[in-house]
């Protein structure tokens, strides 16, 4: 009986805000359609098999195996050709789709995950779960539900109904992949530098990673944008120093000998303001672009639109910093850059205490920019500022990183996204860019300059979090379920060689 009224609910919200009804240049739309519906169950499957098989990039966990995963997953969605291609890390992987279509799209996935604790998680993370989510219907636990390999499957649903049900795809596919988002995508550059990948990226109208963006009242943000990231270690130890132990030592003699610890904390203490927020290292904001007036009012019409109280329910959080307004909190999210500590590690972390006095310590850091800075400048500027102050010592080890990204809003691939939106009845704002981060700076800078975006319907959450989930069967008319966002996907292909040719 669960199962009746989750379809019934599901059929209620594709009436409701599911895509639309098929255009005059949809051919087959409805058998893509039907086909998507009736491999619902096969879909979730495939969902679940591809969760058990975590690819952990800092860890070592399955690249080559969930390289070689991904490889065929592109080619039983229909890709005509996928091969790996190796890096000096994880590898990637690149195919084709020739429709003999007049356009083509490039599509980026992510086939990495971040790590997890078992210990966490209400149901174990790689098994895939379904389970009733109050209000919303029914949803999938497990590491990559949301982030990102749910909206992924929901996109291979789409083409793979294509080819079920014999209907064209309107629009070629270039597709490359990376298993190593999750640690700052350090090598995802030489998959997109090959000769044969950048020319075929070449003939592309621009470049998604499918998504699962719609909020709990139903509403999508069209991002024009992301934040750059670097991930970077800060290492302070006596052996480099010079000063204090060079292995643990008993935390009597710290009357006497010097501390890395302390060392590390007096450095961090320099990269902030007194206010522990703003960033302090010499000349960080020099290249950093102010919002446009029109950045700023489209970000206002997509706060007038979202849920304050929601957010902070979601964030677990009771306060903007400096209890500022939701608008002013917003546009600081946007413009922002930042020096996060993501943690500390030094001497004993067991139980109790050891009494020790450390001979390292070491700082995990994420730093986000935005236009118009670079990675290199930021990681130059970082070293530059702990050495004016006495700390050259500290190691400044770069693990991964990427500037920022951003996309005209008028550019085809945005039109095509908001029209597929207003078909399907999802109200959608845009807004200048997202505080996370994406490595779509090698597809919107040099020399690609191609338009990028995030698209999708659905829900989810729990991104790098305990419990992950991705809302399945929708019982709010509001939001889709899977095979909702399966159509928005087909849709969206139609779409794209609609605003294609009419642009020609």
């Amino acid at each position: 009986m669960k199962r009746i009224l989750a379809g019934t609910a599901l059929a209620l919200a594709l009436i409701a805000t599911g895509p639309a009804m098929a255009k005059p240049g949809d051919p087959g739309r409805e058998k893509v359609v039907a086909a998507i519906k009736s491999d619902h169950d096969a879909s979730i499957e495939r969902l679940r098999k591809w969760i058990a098989l975590p690819t952990i990039a800092n860890m070592g966990i399955n690249h080559r195996e969930g390289a070689e995963y991904m490889r065929q997953l592109a080619l039983d969605a229909g890709f005509q050709q996928a091969k790996v291609i190796a890096t000096d890390g994880v590898p990637g992987v690149f195919a084709t789709l020739d429709a003999g279509a007049k356009d083509t799209l490039a599509i980026y996935f992510m086939y990495d995950v971040k790590h997890y604790d078992p210990a966490e998680w209400s149901s174990p993370p790689l098994e895939g779960k379904i389970v009733d989510r109050p209000g919303e219907g029914k949803a999938l636990i497990g590491r990559g539900a949301v982030n990102q390999k749910g909206p992924e499957t929901a996109f291979l649903t789409a083409l793979r109904a294509f080819r079920t049900a014999g209907v064209k795809l309107p629009v070629n596919l270039v597709f490359v992949a990376e298993g190593e988002e999750e640690i700052a995508s350090p090598h995802f550059a030489q998959v997109v530098n090959q000769p044969e990948v950048r020319a075929a990226l070449e003939k592309a109208v621009g470049i998604i990673i499918p998504s699962a963006s719609q909020s709990v009242d139903g509403q999508v943000t069209l991002l024009l944008g992301a934040k750059g990231a670097v991930e970077l270690q800060l290492i302070s130890s006596g052996e480099k120093w010079g000063r204090g132990p060079n292995k643990d030592i008993h935390s009597s003699l710290m009357a006497n000998v010097d501390s890395p610890a302390w060392h590390l904390i007096k450095a961090l203490n320099t990269l902030v303001a007194d206010d522990g927020h703003t960033p302090a290292i010499d000349g960080w904001f020099e290249n950093v672009k102010p919002l446009t007036a029109r950045q700023k009012e489209l970000i206002a019409a997509d706060v007038a639109a979202g849920n304050e109280a929601d957010e902070m329910k979601v964030l677990v959080i009771k306060h903007w910093y400096k209890d500022e307004d939701y608008l002013t909190a917003s546009y600081r999210l946007a413009e922002q850059p930042t020096v996060n500590i993501q943690g500390l590690v030094s001497g004993y972390m067991g139980p109790g205490g050891k009494t020790v006095l450390p001979g390292r310590a070491e700082a995990k850091i994420d730093l986000r920019l935005v236009p118009d800075m670079t990675k290199d400048e930021a990681v130059s500027k970082l070293k530059s500022h702990l050495a004016k102050r006495g700390f050259g010592d500290i190691e400044v080890n770069v693990s991964g990183g990427y500037g920022p990204n951003q996309t005209d809003e008028n550019s085809p691939l945005i039109k095509a996204e908001q029209a597929t939106l207003a078909d399907a009845k999802i109200p959608a704002t845009l807004s200048a860019r997202s505080a996370g981060s994406w490595p779509g700076v090698v597809f919107t800078g040099p020399p690609l300059h191609l338009p990028a975006g995030q698209f999708g319907g659905g829900r989810g959450g729990g991104a790098h979090a305990p419990d992950e989930w991705l809302l399945i069967d929708s019982s709010n008319p509001k939001v889709l379920g899977f095979d909702g966002q399966a159509i928005l996907y087909a849709d969206f292909l139609y779409e794209v060689a609609r605003t294609a040719k009419a642009k020609r």
